[in-house]
């Protein structure tokens, strides 16, 4: 059969897209990102009519997800490991509800934080909530899980969490693919009382699921995922989960690995397999991608006389990524590392786009505060983060999403005057929007500075809930309208940004300072394909 080369992400939403779902719901977020985008420019997805427009944040994709499933449709809910938290309140409680239709749950984890806030493993969040998870290793299994996710979430009766990790997402593999299912037709669920979680109807789902734990524990056991291969040598044995599978094999590409090894990809951990294991192994070590977890519930499998290692005992980095050669080193193998990075290479730090209009409101801002001490701009995740590195060194918070808001409301309470906040246009849609509603509620003294660039450009420029919206948005929570200024953030504009800023500070209440310029990446995208559609319309219209 023909292969097909995707990156884990693009297997991802292949796979969703040939398991039958009719909708995606998500918000873009690296490395989740490209699985909705791969759906969103997919013809045959056109073709099926399958719903794949940007969410406003995690909370409200995975709700509409679940609104789905009630409809007996599949459904696939996208996030990164942050944006769970951000759903975590019904996620927790989908478990109870169930489902009527398949729903999967795709959350990217970022070991080693390339664009995160934190390192998060989101299988602690499937063992909290009770459902099954599955860990691909490879691409193809990333495909395999997620086609046949939806049937075991029927199966189940509960939504199926498929954990990647950034390595598996953004790299390539031949993939093949499995037949195209039909949608699910529109069917109601059975038990009227299913999704009401009042307390007399959630005590029972409450025990519906408990009631299932077994079922899940069996499905683990009896998963294709799961497998036990018994080595030569007894002195030690490896349960590989996920991806560092795929950095065990790379450390016996030559040879046959003489050790019993477990392959784990199906949660809850098979007890049953891991009792088999101990049986022919001294010690075992565990490979994990994220934290300790299969390590910490070994001890309480394994006999007290088998030591367990991993990134728990030392024998593995507790925090970043793992990879073969780390791996290597816990086998006590050859030390594979490759030669130090000369020092005429000099890493590159991030930097806003020369052009970028963050730029010019950070200047303006930086000339106003200087009368003032240090530590009062209050800041968020998105490019304009980057204003809290030279040459600007603006901005002094980005905790999560929306937090600007609320810890230049909290600073301003304990006295802190002025405080601002420093938020995107996305980010505000996203959590921003209830934070100045407290500002308002609570009469703050505090400058909210919108940096409005139409677009989530940190994640590649995607459609920004917030446009065309802002100044309503506003005004609807209780901004005055006097308090609520645009300004366009370019170098001849600078004075009157400047005085913008004055004025504002001046006033003790809630203002909002909205700099909208396009993003200049989205302008110059948006410049290409108006270029191409003047040089062939015909085409571009197809």
């Amino acid at each position: 059969m023909k292969q097909n080369l995707f990156l884990g992400v693009e297997a991802i939403g292949q796979a969703a897209i040939d398991g039958g779902i009719s909708g995606v719901y998500a918000y873009p977020g690296t490395p989740s990102t490209e699985i909705t985008e791969f759906i969103q420019d997919s013809k045959l997805a056109a073709e099926k009519g399958i719903r794949s427009k940007w969410s406003a944040n995690e909370k409200t994709a995975y709700e509409a997800a679940l609104g789905m499933s009630y409809a007996g449709k599949r459904s696939m809910v996208c996030m990164k490991h942050v944006g769970l938290n951000v759903a975590a309140d019904v996620f927790m409680n989908s478990a109870i509800t169930g489902v009527n239709g398949g729903l999967v749950v795709t959350v990217a984890d970022d070991p080693s934080m390339h664009s995160s806030q934190n390192e998060q493993d989101s299988r602690v969040y499937g063992k909290f909530a009770m459902i099954p998870v599955l860990e691909p290793s490879n691409q193809q299994e990333a495909y395999d899980m997620v086609h046949g996710g939806f049937e075991l979430s029927e199966e189940l009766g509960v939504p199926v969490m498929v954990r990647i990790t950034t390595r598996l997402a953004h790299s390539r593999s031949g993939v093949i693919r499995k037949a195209e299912l039909p949608q699910k037709k529109l069917v109601l669920p059975d038990n009227p009382s299913q999704f009401i979680l009042l307390p007399s109807s959630a005590r029972k789902r409450y025990q519906s699921l408990l009631s299932k734990q077994d079922t899940f524990e069996i499905a683990s056991e009896q998963s294709k995922y799961n497998s036990l291969k018994i080595g030569s040598d007894k002195s030690l044995g490896i349960i590989a989960c996920g991806i560092a599978y795929n950095y065990l094999n790379e450390n016996f590409q030559d040879e046959k690995c003489p050790y019993t090894i477990l392959k784990m990809s199906q949660y809850p951990i098979p007890k049953e397999l891991m009792l088999e294991m101990q049986k022919h192994c001294e010690e075992i070590l565990v490979l994990e991608e994220g934290y300790p977890v299969v390590e910490e519930l070994s001890k309480g499998i394994f006999s007290k006389k088998i030591k367990v290692s991993g990134r728990l005992s030392g024998a593995l980095p507790r925090s970043g990524e793992l990879n073969a050669d780390l791996v290597s080193k816990a086998l006590g193998r050859e030390d594979r590392e490759g030669p130090a990075v000369p020092g005429l290479v000099v890493n590159r730090p991030p930097a806003l786009c020369q052009g970028c209009g963050h730029q010019d409101m950070y200047r303006a801002l930086n000339q106003v505060m200087e009368k003032y001490t240090k530590g009062r701009v209050f800041s968020d995740i998105g490019c304009y983060t980057l204003g809290a590195l030279p040459p600007y060194e603006s901005i002094y918070s980005c905790v999560d999403m929306g937090a600007s808001i609320t810890m230049a409301k909290g600073a301003a309470d304990a006295g802190l005057i002025p405080s601002l906040a420093v938020i995107g246009d996305s980010t505000f849609t996203h959590s921003g929007i209830t934070g100045l509603l407290d500002a308002v509620n609570d009469r703050s003294n505090i400058v909210v500075v919108i940096s409005d660039n139409e677009s989530v450009s940190m994640t590649g420029g995607q459609d920004s809930s917030a446009l065309g919206k802002i100044e309503a948005i506003c005004e609807g929570v209780g901004v005055k309208p006097d308090h609520i200024r645009v300004l366009v953030p370019m170098k001849k504009y600078h004075d009157m940004m400047v005085h913008a800023f004055e004025e504002e500070l001046a006033y003790e209440g809630v203002s909002v300072l909205i700099f909208r310029r396009e993003c200049i990446q989205a302008a110059a995208r948006r410049l290409r394909k108006e270029r191409k559609m003047k040089e062939n319309p015909k085409k571009m219209a197809q």
